[in-house]
């Protein structure tokens, strides 16, 4: 039984997490072997975020008067909330992930992205994105196109002229 101290430190914590993260889903880790939450978790830190487990009274009181209370409010069951403080994509994707590995216990319930409440369905959309890197290496690729094209009808024409001659 956690103490009034215990709590209030918690609700602290947690609404912390919430004002500094920018995006927020939730799921449930209850009946899956520890090793594996632990694994769970883990990843989610990998891509710079964070999961808490933690009783549903609390989510809510912690996300009170923030983004995410429509989303941890009115909780019911085993809950789990992982908090993106960087690519929410990434994170989304370790959730979704998770979700398919224990198709019958782990399940993507819903989130907020900034203060957009998201479904269930649109969390999964959102973690079948590309990578913020992979995102960024098309972009790049799309912004060389042209340059590598042009410096290849350069090539081109200089050995068209080497022949020549």
């Amino acid at each position: 039984m956690m103490t009034r101290t215990e709590k209030d430190a918690v609700v602290a914590s947690l609404k912390e997490k919430i004002t500094k993260s920018n995006a927020v889903f939730l799921t449930n880790l209850v009946g899956i072997p520890s090793n594996d939450a632990v694994r769970i978790r883990k990843n989610v830190r990998d891509v710079k975020g964070f999961m808490a487990v933690t009783k549903n009274t609390l989510f809510q009181r912690a996300a009170q008067g923030t983004y995410a209370e429509a989303l941890l409010k009115d909780l019911k069951g085993s809950n789990a909330v992982a908090f993106s403080y960087d690519d929410a994509a990434a994170v989304a994707k370790v959730v979704n992930d998770a979700a398919g590995e224990f198709e019958e216990i782990v399940k993507v319930k819903g989130g907020m992205l900034g203060s957009q409440l998201l479904t269930a369905k649109e969390v999964v959309a959102l973690a079948k994105l590309p990578s913020r890197d992979q995102m960024l290496g098309t972009l790049l690729a799309t912004f060389n196109a042209p340059v590598s094209a042009f410096a290849r009808v350069l090539h081109a024409i200089c050995e068209q002229k080497e022949k020549q001659v």
